[in-house]
């Protein structure tokens, strides 16, 4: 049987504490996400307005820790953006 090296150990766990991390961010990226899409489908402009910026704070935040890539949080900001535009728009 191989001999599992010490470096080959360290680095699953350093492995496995990244996924973590990435998870927990990953998850509260969605939340805040899933908050600016519930208000604008409701029809709330008030509780879009609130909630886009911590959107868009949670998606630069993502994007530096190298969670999700750069242009997929500039597009998101983006069309998230469009919709609460939209919503003040039409009121």
């Amino acid at each position: 049987m191989a001999k599992v090296h010490l470096s080959v150990k360290k680095r699953a766990r350093q492995n496995e504490k990244q996924r973590q991390r990435n998870m927990t961010l990953r998850s509260a990226l969605r939340t805040s996400i899933r908050k600016v899409v519930t208000a604008v489908n409701s029809g709330d402009a008030s509780a879009a307005q609130t909630a886009l910026p911590q959107a868009v704070k949670a998606l630069g935040k993502a994007s530096s820790k190298g969670v999700i890539h750069r242009n997929q949080a500039a597009r998101k900001i983006s069309r998230l953006t469009r919709r609460v535009n939209a919503l003040n728009a039409a009121h």
